[in-house]
């Protein structure tokens, strides 16, 4: 049989086979990932989350991806929350149960696999930007972790000395912070230009809005909210010039981006109506904001009884996630997402792409574990929070005659957090089954943890308790 085609045939399929080539790249090639993360961002700072601050650009992000009401860091500090995010396991577990000194010695265990590490044998090409504060020795730094390139101050903007570094060399100190925000902006949509025909991890960890805080003069007075909410806004410009960076090389429809914040705000910012600050176990200090947005692979539609149960003083639209996830979930998230196998330890957390989707309104998990340095203070399980200890004073307060330490409360103390968000009504002598049962589910899970954190248990609950006179007072020498 002898086919015949026609001039104009041809040219319309040739035509659709060259207009359909960047759709089909589009779909079979790894989807990229672009992962923002801000420094003591509290869960009240953005506009979508109730504040006043102006943040169109996050705003949009909201309406067109879905917002999280119950997003967890895996700690209440700096250092601890960034080695459990990168690596999807306990921070407790990968050697950074504290925040680490510039010129400590320490840093995230050269055994554990980060995201970027995951991610480069699937062939992305990676870059860090910002902050990492996860160990400044060189087997530590984020070229020997997985990422391609790195540019940022190495721990917080007020640890000494101050300098900015490109991939391994100093390329300026004292650091010029005011221009900071712009210059990592700058780097991150260079790094998506150059790298637009190959996937790519992007993880941008800014400085900001951690203290001393500093803001462009583009931005400087520009909110009416002092400094504070010029430092924010010019973060959420940083967001809208990376989303616009993403359209104009047409990777809009293939990239997932996330943003959220490594602990809760600090001497300024907002937990919004959560109790504690960056710091303590209570949920202001340790619950985020999360916004993750991916056209054609995350819905943004909200039911209006959806959109009526979240108003916030921000009218902002679009899907809310009621669903527990953690900072913990983002590498098995990714690494599933981009066809990446995972690393060989076991991970603490879980893939929330069920949750992004609006497949699932929820996951049945187990108990998500609040540490303060080696301590477990409370323990989450579905709506319910359980506090087995706390220190003896307020984080960042003077030290206590005595020192610091954690004590055991007199009983434990359970939150129902989604009738109860501020945690001010203890319920435990009405749901004593409730109380077992994650007393016993954190009891097993603790021989799986370094010894340091059974000796930790250990030695807290055999103190006097929290509030007695002779609390403050050690009677055997803490976990090292």
């Amino acid at each position: 049989m002898e086919l015949s085609v026609s001039r104009r045939n041809f040219l319309r399929t040739a035509s659709g086979a060259l207009l359909a080539t960047p759709l089909l790249r589009a779909q079979t090639r790894p989807p990229n990932v672009v992962l923002i993360l801000c420094d003591d961002l509290g869960y009240g700072d953005l506009h979508s989350y109730g504040s006043q601050i102006p943040t169109p650009h996050l705003d949009r992000m909201a309406e067109e991806g879905v917002r999280f009401s119950q997003f967890y860091s895996a700690s209440n500090v700096c250092s601890p929350s960034r080695a459990a995010l990168l690596t999807g396991r306990y921070q407790t577990r990968v050697g950074v149960p504290d925040v680490l000194a510039p010129n400590g010695t320490t840093g995230l265990s050269t055994s554990e696999k980060t995201i970027a590490e995951v991610l480069k044998p699937a062939g992305y090409s990676t870059m860090c930007i910002g902050k990492w504060h996860v160990g400044t020795q060189q087997q530590y730094m984020p070229t020997a972790r997985g990422f391609d390139r790195y540019y940022g101050i190495p721990y917080s903007n007020d640890q000494l000395p101050s300098v900015l570094i490109q991939n391994t060399s100093v390329i300026e100190s004292p650091v010029i912070q005011d221009t900071l925000t712009g210059r990592y902006t700058d780097q991150a949509t260079g790094f998506i230009t150059a790298n637009k025909n190959n996937p790519f991890f992007l993880y941008l960890a800014h400085t900001f809005p951690h203290i001393p805080l500093a803001v462009s003069s583009k931005f400087k007075g520009t909110t009416g909210l002092g400094m504070y909410g010029d430092v924010v806004s010019e973060l959420d410009w940083s967001v809208g010039q990376v989303l616009d960076s993403l359209k104009t090389n047409g990777l809009d429809n293939n990239t997932l981006v996330i943003f959220t914040s490594d602990n809760g705000p600090w001497y300024q910012g907002s937990p919004g109506k959560l109790h504690g600050r960056k710091g303590s176990s209570y949920d202001g200090g340790v619950r985020e904001p999360f916004i993750a947005r991916f056209p054609g692979r995350i819905p943004p539609q909200a039911t209006a009884a959806a959109r009526q149960s979240h108003a916030t003083a921000s009218n902002v639209t679009g899907r809310v996630c009621d669903g527990v996830a953690t900072t913990l979930d983002l590498l098995p998230t990714i690494a599933k997402l981009c066809g990446a196998p995972l690393p060989a330890a076991p991970l603490d957390g879980v893939d929330i792409m069920p949750l992004l989707t609006g497949a699932q309104p929820s996951l049945d998990r187990d108990v998500f574990l609040y540490f303060d340095s080696w301590y477990v203070q409370c323990a989450r399980l579905g709506p319910w929070k359980l506090h087995f200890s706390r220190y003896n004073d307020f984080a960042w307060s003077p030290d206590p005659i005595g020192g610091r330490v954690n004590l055991p409360l007199v009983t434990p103390e359970l939150y129902n957090l989604e009738l109860d968000p501020d945690e001010s009504y203890n319920v435990a002598p009405d749901n004593m089954q409730v109380v077992a049962d994650i007393q016993a589910r954190v009891l097993k899970m603790l021989p799986s943890f370094p010894p340091q954190v059974l000796a930790a248990w250990n030695y807290t609950m055999s103190r006097p308790v929290y509030g007695t006179p002779d609390g403050a007072l050690p009677v055997a020498a803490p976990p090292q």
